[in-house]
């Protein structure tokens, strides 16, 4: 376990010192203030060292605060794991993207609903910005995916990250989340990028299909009727357009995570697919590594497409992009005016100097017609 430590979450044993050090930390007394308003310290204090294994951490703080903006902001969480037969083994669930924390934390409030364990979470240190929150979510049972290193780095941290993935399905029996991809689809074009199968690859026994196989993937779709950071990711589309070598700023990740907590939801959706273990097994191992790859990619793919959950605005937004009427029977007028009323009122939250207001709607749009289009494309 010790090749592990810089990335691992915490081991139970370990916690006692960090509560000490989360409690001692001034901007982490600050933000517990903010979230749990009214709760004295004291007790929020000795909650916390009450709680002796993360499990204990997560069902007395992560988990009621997460049912508290599944209450107060979203229509309903629901999750469809009818696909897997086996409702008890320990998956790899390879998921689209949409918020930053909660894609994750709505799917282990759902797990533990049905009694079942919390999903360790493959998250990037460039969200870690401050040493509270990488400590909090360790506890959280978070692991560590580092990013700002030098192309050899690189390799040595994906490897070591591969063999804890490895590690922790088959010795610790512990299911897995992990986005399809590094960051969100800004656009809703959910794509697996081969890296992230690479990386799972280099850990493991046998050729690269039975390395793939001990992972047990299970491609996760996620479903949000609304994204409250849409009008955030169109901004950006924005900006990347007209200045040169654009980047987000801390303040803008903070912003996009705050957004997301507690912006409307409307419905959301968690389906899987089947374990594509069978689909691996067919495969032709003589083939190409690239071609491998990118067949691995394309099944994960279309078990995320196929199974996504498709509300009103995903139609009108399909066929305001094309000026038709192709999607009319999925919609009704009041539907579409209440959508297009949506759109609205995220384009009037930008706030560029030089706003774009045709190609920012545009924008918007396409993050909602995408999942349809590859819905369709996905069950054809």
């Amino acid at each position: 376990m010790t090749e592990f430590d810089e990335i691992r979450p915490y081991l139970d044993e370990e916690l006692p010192q960090i509560y000490e050090e989360l409690l001692a930390d001034e901007m982490f007394r600050h933000v517990v203030a903010a979230v749990m308003p009214g709760v004295p310290f004291e007790a929020i204090a000795a909650t916390m060292r009450s709680c002796k294994t993360k499990f204990a951490f997560q069902k007395a703080f992560c988990y009621p605060l997460i049912k508290q903006i599944m209450a107060a902001h979203t229509q309903g969480v629901t999750l469809d794991r009818s696909a897997l037969t086996d409702k008890d083994a320990a998956y790899t669930y390879v998921s689209n993207h949409r918020d930053i924390i909660l894609d994750s934390g709505f799917l282990s409030v759902l797990l533990a609903d049905e009694g079942m364990d919390t999903v360790e979470i493959a998250i990037g240190d460039n969200l870690l910005i401050y040493p509270w929150i990488k400590k909090l979510v360790r506890i959280n049972k978070s692991f560590i995916v580092q990013r700002a290193l030098t192309m050899r780095q690189m390799l040595e941290s994906s490897a070591r990250m591969s063999r804890y993935m490895h590690f922790t399905i088959g010795q610790k029996q512990q299911s897995i989340w992990i986005a399809q991809r590094e960051g969100r689809a800004k656009d809703s074009d959910d794509r697996t990028q081969e890296s992230v199968l690479k990386m799972m690859a280099m850990g493991g026994e046998g050729d690269l299909i039975d390395r793939l196989l001990q992972m047990h993937i299970v491609p996760l779709s996620l479903s949000y009727e609304y994204d409250p950071c849409d009008y955030l990711k169109a901004q950006e589309f924005q900006q990347k357009r007209d200045i040169p070598g654009f980047k987000k700023s801390q303040a803008d990740d903070l912003l996009n995570m705050q957004t997301g907590l507690f912006g409307a939801k409307g419905r959301v959706h968690f389906c899987t697919a089947p374990c594509i273990d069978e689909e691996l097994k067919a495969m032709d191992r003589s083939l190409p590594k690239t071609e491998l790859f990118a067949r691995v990619a394309t099944l994960i793919d279309r078990g995320i497409h196929a199974n996504y959950r498709l509300f009103p605005g995903n139609y009108v937004a399909a066929d305001l992009l094309e000026g038709g009427t192709a999607f009319a029977a999925h919609y009704t007028p009041e539907e579409k005016q209440t959508f297009e009323a949506y759109v609205a009122q995220q384009l009037a939250r930008i706030t560029l100097p030089n706003k774009d207001e045709a190609y920012l709607r545009e924008k918007i749009l396409q993050m909602y017609a995408n999942p349809l289009k590859n819905h369709l494309e996905a069950i054809k």
